[in-house]
């Protein structure tokens, strides 16, 4: 048998498994967390007659036909959307590790998506990274169906996303201090000047949150509930331009130490390279606030200008999540691409209202930032041809090396 195969197969085994495993706590999240229920207590139950479900049941993807769609007790019906969540999950996952480890960068397109960075050192050497990567796909999954079922999004979920993130960034330059070839970062790096950027920005919300928590701050639209019909989500609040204010209030620090942080690293940090893990770190900083930003920046302009929210907080937390993934270029990518999912769905709900004769189903914008994100990852190709040809250098995809002398690889 080809070397290829002991290679691969069982490792995308796992990662399929892993996925499907992944993709049945995801069920859990989304049938508990808008219900304010805990994720871990009690164990997985029947939501009808209340009967706890063994091994069998449980079973990712197959546990639905051992039982034969229904639970054993009450003979309701289970919904078949279990298995297609668990599978959606696991698919992903997989996808992500032929794409990044298998396929290879003379592979054309699917190659490509991944790149020399993944391909080169192997799912080990970029562990931490990569499973930053698969949380944030399982995390887009549960944010889309909460958001189009709820029009909200729990911040635990964007927030697990954003510690992941982090982590990774503090961890992978430790397994891979130097990369195998000169074949650079996942996500565009940092020199000194603009990590102090990040790091001002980062204390600036820090200090924001507490002056939050400690009742200093207000937070905004505390009192929207007064104004939500019973049994509605969305309330004609009459005073979205003055909690605006509020939320510019809370943006002031991070604002400040963005600004503090450009001209400290301009003037007092050493122009040499910092360590591989600042740039890293940096990296997934500028993400966050470059992610969460452009969100914010748009929400309090146009609600300005109507005088009606536009947009969440919500979709803040989600693309500032994705930007300490993926880094601070992908956002950009992904707020202009998100418009042309939403009118693809009106088109297709018009379509199919008319079909079947039943009202539109709207959407919120959550769902579409989500297929924007997958568009990304799938068209990296066209993501890095467009940087390449259209932007800037420093706007560019992430540069062959780090911020310091690279020996390449044999």
């Amino acid at each position: 048998m080809s070397p290829w195969i002991y290679q691969h197969v069982p490792v995308a085994f796992f990662v399929f498994a892993f996925g499907a495993i992944v993709g049945s706590f995801i069920n859990v999240v989304i049938y508990r967390v808008p219900a304010g229920m805990s994720v871990i207590t009690p164990p997985s139950r029947c939501p009808t007659c209340g009967a706890r479900l063994t091994w069998r049941e449980n079973l990712p993807i197959i546990g639905w036909f051992l039982v034969g769609g229904r639970c054993k007790h009450c003979r309701v019906r289970i919904s078949f959307q279990y298995v297609l969540i668990e599978l959606t999950v696991a698919l992903m996952f997989l996808g992500l590790y032929l794409a990044y480890y298998v396929a290879g960068p003379c592979v054309g397109w699917f190659g490509a998506i991944g790149g020399d960075w993944w391909y080169y050192n192997g799912i080990f050497r970029s562990s931490p990274m990569f499973i930053a990567h698969l949380i944030l796909l399982a995390a887009l999954v549960a944010m889309t169906v909460i958001d189009a079922r709820t029009f909200t999004i729990p911040i635990q979920i964007p927030m697990v996303v954003i510690v992941v993130g982090f982590a990774a960034a503090i961890i992978q330059p430790f397994v891979t201090p130097v990369p195998r070839v000169a074949t650079g970062w996942p996500i565009v790096v940092t020199d000194w000047q603009w990590f102090t950027v990040a790091l001002g920005g980062m204390l600036g919300i820090g200090l924001s949150t507490t002056l939050l928590k400690l009742g200093v701050l207000r937070y905004s639209f505390a009192d929207y509930d007064q104004y939500a019909k019973e049994g509605e989500v969305i309330a004609d609040y009459p005073h979205a331009r003055r909690e605006m204010g509020v939320e510019l209030v809370f943006l002031t620090p991070c604002l400040v130490g963005l600004v503090g942080g450009y001209l400290v690293g301009g003037w007092l940090l050493p122009s040499n390279p910092p360590p591989t893990v600042i740039q890293s770190v940096g990296g997934a900083a500028l993400g966050y606030l470059m992610g969460g930003g452009i969100i914010w920046g748009i929400r309090i302009v146009f609600s300005f200008i109507f005088g009606k929210e536009a947009m969440g907080l919500g979709d803040v937390h989600v693309l500032a999540a994705v930007g300490t993934v993926l880094g601070w270029v992908d956002p950009i990518f992904i707020f202009l691409l998100a418009p042309f999912s939403g009118l693809l769905w009106v088109v297709l709900s018009i379509g199919l209202s008319a079909m079947l004769k039943r009202g539109r189903r709207e959407l919120p914008f959550g769902p579409h930032l989500a297929v924007a994100v997958l568009a990304v990852i799938v068209c990296r190709p066209v993501v890095i041809w467009v940087q390449t040809t259209y932007l800037p250098p420093g706007l560019g995809p992430p540069q062959p090396g780090l911020k310091q002398p690279i020996q390449p690889g044999p």
